[in-house]
């Protein structure tokens, strides 16, 4: 079986980066502080028109929960039929219940509403009381494939929950591990799962162009994220494991 790998960007830019390195899919996000919000109408259309691989876009309308009002909900259809429109591949997101479970009514609606597009339950799932509950639950509304570390901070800490998912979905499913995966962990942690796809960010930050700098304030309000560095996907840690995963089995 050919193994998969996706990277998580946040750019046009990323992307081109990510398809040059030899990803197999990118799903484009915004905000990365945040762990990835819905991109814009114009990081949408332009990385579609650049890239030649799948594209996915995450479906979350602000930072924080899983758990959304009926007016966010409304935000996140209207992003859903969107992104149909503008011919990408895959849509990225998820909805819970305050008590931890799958709000299956919700996603259901946003799957369909996607349709024919494929359909990822991002790591929501890592939020939920219990994931082999929720496994069986997207199961049931026709999620395509779920995101996980396995409910741990990082894929590997994560490897045994994961294992044990792909065994519990038996082909009814993708898990799609990812969190903290890079080049010097994915072979180990791919060999002992036996996933089909991997995601992972495979960025670095690089220097932004500015000469005048003014270190007095941080624009983006939030300690520790830098003012002047930009992060991007790194074409060649993407090459590393791509590589690796075409040697594999």
């Amino acid at each position: 079986m050919k193994k998969l790998l996706e990277i998580s960007c946040y750019s046009a830019t990323s992307a081109m980066n990510a398809e040059k390195g030899g990803a197999n899919r990118v799903e484009l996000c915004d905000s990365r502080p945040e762990g990835g919000t819905t991109p814009s109408y114009g990081s949408i259309t332009v990385t579609r028109q650049k890239l030649s691989i799948p594209l996915f876009v995450i479906i979350r309308p602000r930072g924080g929960d899983f758990l959304y009002s009926d007016t966010e909900f409304e935000v996140m259809k209207k992003d859903v039929e969107f992104c149909r429109e503008a011919g990408v591949d895959g849509i990225v997101s998820g909805i819970l219940h305050k008590d931890g479970t799958v709000d299956k009514e919700r996603t259901r609606e946003l799957i369909e509403l996607a349709r024919p597009l494929g359909f990822t339950f991002h790591r929501a799932f890592d939020m939920t009381r219990d994931p082999f509950e929720a496994l069986d639950d997207l199961i049931e509304i026709g999620v395509d494939r779920v995101l996980t570390s396995g409910q741990e901070a990082s894929a590997v800490q994560g490897r045994d929950v994961i294992k044990k998912l792909i065994e519990r979905a038996a082909g009814r499913i993708i898990i799609f591990p990812g969190g903290e995966l890079d080049e010097n962990n994915l072979e180990a942690f791919a060999r002992y799962t036996g996933a089909a796809e991997y995601h992972a960010a495979a960025g670095t930050l690089i220097e932004g162009g500015m000469e005048f700098r003014n270190h007095k304030i941080a624009m983006g309000g939030m300690p520790g994220i830098p003012e002047y560095e930009i992060f991007e996907a790194d074409t060649e840690k993407i090459r590393k494991m791509a590589n690796i995963l075409k040697s594999l089995p």
